[in-house]
């Protein structure tokens, strides 16, 4: 899908942010880079849609090198989320949203349709939301919106650039959580780039590590941390994260539904709700954050049960014992 051959980037300043870089990266996947800052990782990102352009090499997009193709019609093509948002304060979210669609000829029928799907796929009812303002949102649904306008144009590509890293802890999690679930819906190939760790084994299909403008392992999250390249990436990475991540069978990293009353639950109820997907250290976390005894828990936006403190205290009660 993007590829890039023996990419070279030097600055007007002499500076070498990328050395002379071979990736590949798959049609489908979520591809996540991270690295210290001045690595490089940003730069990459920005090569592929060419708000940098590369000193030389070669970079390619479905075989075609990106070099021949007018700016304007690359970007359209190539949606991009940024850790500030980048919402237009003066128009609606609909409107927001809308904008691609609109830029790329759709008629106006079709492309609110999409805006009203695509505020649906993300937990925004359209009917709330499609008319308000930026500043009228929380910075958590802000971000949603601004997955949604790079998704609304149907982009083959999606660029983020520390998309959640300017959020609270709660929506940071909330937020990778739906990016998840988004992903298995939509399939798009994403470049994410991150300097959290933890975020990078959570949501990314591959992980690419960087130092000093060069790739120093591209591996699967499980890869990454059962086997790294060497001395740097395993210091990166951190020896209590590989320690922590190599014991999965502990309590700590099951599964909140392993545990929860899998029951029909009134969707009614006044209640916080937590991703399927989230272990019992997460939802702990965020059990004790809002105070609360109970959480539902949820999955595809639908309500597939309910989590009780007591239940989770007890399953984590073990942790730490006998390992």
């Amino acid at each position: 899908m993007i590829t890039f051959h023996n990419v070279k980037k030097t600055f007007d300043d002499g500076t070498e942010a990328i050395k002379g870089i071979d990736l590949h990266i798959d049609e489908g996947k979520l591809v996540a880079l991270i690295g210290p800052s001045g690595c490089g990782k940003t730069t990459t990102m920005k090569m592929i849609n060419k708000l940098i352009q590369p000193t030389s090499g070669k970079i390619t997009i479905e075989g075609k090198d990106i070099a021949h193709k007018k700016d304007v019609e690359l970007r359209r093509n190539i949606g991009y989320v940024i850790q500030r948002i980048g919402l237009f304060p003066h128009m609606t979210i609909e409107e927001n949203v809308g904008l691609i669609p609109k830029l790329k000829g759709r008629k106006k029928e079709e492309y609110k349709k999409k805006v009203d799907e695509l505020l649906t796929l993300v937990g925004l009812e359209p009917s709330v939301f499609r008319k308000r303002y930026p500043l009228e949102l929380s910075g958590g649904q802000q971000q949603r919106v601004g997955v949604v306008r790079a998704l609304a144009g149907e982009p083959p590509i999606i660029l983020m650039d520390e998309p959640f890293s300017a959020l609270d802890p709660i929506s940071r999690e909330q937020l990778q959580n739906e990016l998840k679930d988004l992903q298995k819906t939509i399939r798009k190939t994403i470049v994410f780039v991150t300097h959290d760790m933890d975020e990078a084994l959570k949501v990314a299909d591959e992980i690419v590590v960087m130092k000093d403008g060069r790739i120093e392992q591209i591996a699967t999250p499980k890869e990454l941390i059962e086997n790294p390249a060497n001395e740097f990436v395993r210091s990166f990475i951190g020896e209590e994260r590989i320690q922590s991540n190599l014991n999965l069978a502990s309590p700590e990293f099951k599964k909140i539904t392993s545990i929860m009353e899998p029951a029909k639950v009134d969707s009614d109820l006044n209640l916080p709700s937590v991703n399927a997907e989230s272990t019992l250290k997460e939802t702990a976390l965020l059990m004790l954050t809002q105070n609360v005894n109970q959480m539902l828990v949820e999955k595809d936006g639908k309500i597939i049960g309910m989590i009780q403190k007591n239940e989770l205290l007890s399953a984590l009660a073990g942790l730490g014992k006998g390992a």
